[in-house]
């Protein structure tokens, strides 16, 4: 059975008389930082002076420092900044200044893994990953509970890593939530084919097809946008609430026979072989080169990107959410949403 630490589990004084300095202050570093100052942890914000990240850390309180000053103070260094960052910042910021036998903590394990990042021999290397987008992590926090945090150790320099990462986890909030222990194998590959098969492209492509579908059959754009998109919300909620079995006590006995029946028709052996193929990808660094290379132009990316805003579901959602009201009134809510959105890896 999967173990999970709780506040019990945790040595709070294992950071005590410590700095941390979170590199990265974007969806989760400025949740992590927050949430770390509040629990009573010394906590120094590394950003580029002048640019975004310094003048919101300035606005929430924080003295920001260049990254390469943050590391120089640090006892812990949080690297947070989006994937593709980190490997130039570990380099000219995080390893030519951080003390022997100090700790490297990441929230996303795609440069370990991918050995894009090989930490110094003296360093613990760890992983503390919520799971949820910073905003959340954050609220949670302030309401006295915590989204649950996956913790790894990659590397135990001083025979104290995972008392530092689970002390890490409980300063933002993590402990209350629950912290479940994995590899950064697992983490990274999981989270990969989580965005890439069903979170993300999965569900992107199964709306868009639905969409199509409708629309070429004749059907209004807007009652399509209803069936396929504005109703999806209703029903992950339910299965974020109580899993299939909530959602099947919630819908019509109509919905739930063309769910058993069709839904097979839908996503079919063949669909999972293609998520097979997916998850080999992920397995043996094929994705990994292909969006490091990607990365470095963008030009696929941009493209795939100005090809999904111009279809037209895009503008007849636009139009029929401009009349709904309730979406404005709860616009602060949304927040998580437009973050997780924004944030490669959830960093």
């Amino acid at each position: 059975m999967t173990k999970m630490f709780w506040e019990k589990d945790a040595n709070t004084n294992a950071l005590q008389g410590k700095t941390v300095a979170v590199i990265g202050y974007g969806s989760q570093g400025r949740a992590h930082a927050m949430n770390l100052r509040d629990s009573g942890v010394n906590t120094v914000v590394g950003a580029r002076e002048g640019g975004k990240a310094w003048k919101q850390s300035t606005e929430d309180g924080f003295k920001p420092v260049s990254p390469a000053e943050a590391a120089k103070q640090a006892d812990l260094v949080a690297l947070l900044c989006p994937d593709m960052a980190q490997p130039e910042s570990y380099k000219n910021d995080v390893e030519p200044n951080l003390k022997k036998g100090a700790t490297v903590l990441f929230a996303h394990g795609f440069n370990i893994h991918y050995k894009e990042i090989a930490p110094r021999p003296d360093m613990d290397v760890v992983l503390i990953a919520p799971k949820g987008p910073g905003a959340l992590v954050r609220r949670q926090y302030e309401e006295g509970k915590g989204v649950p945090c996956l913790i790894a150790v990659h590397q135990d320099a001083t025979g104290k890593a995972f008392e530092t990462a689970l002390a890490y986890a409980h300063g933002i909030g993590g402990t209350k939530g629950g912290v479940i222990e994995t590899t950064f194998p697992e983490e990274t590959e999981t989270d990969l084919f989580g965005e890439q098969a069903v979170l993300c492209g999965g569900t992107r492509e199964l709306v868009l097809a639905g969409f199509e579908t409708l629309v070429e059959a004749g059907y209004q754009p807007e009652i399509a946008y209803f069936e396929v998109m504005h109703e999806l919300k209703l029903i992950v909620d339910l299965l974020y609430e109580g899993g299939f079995a909530k959602m099947h006590e919630f819908i019509s006995e109509t919905a739930k026979y063309g769910d058993f029946s069709r839904g097979p028709k839908v996503i079919d052996a063949h669909v999972k072989n293609n998520m097979k193929a997916v998850l080999t990808e992920i397995q043996d660094g094929t994705f990994a080169k292909e969006w490091i290379a990607e990365s470095k132009t963008r030009k696929n990316y941009q493209a795939a990107w100005d090809k999904t805003k111009a279809h037209p579901i895009e503008a007849t959602g636009k139009n029929l959410r401009a009349q709904m009201s309730w979406l404005k009134a709860a616009g602060k809510s949304t927040t998580p949403v437009k973050e997780l959105a924004s944030t490669a890896g959830k960093q």
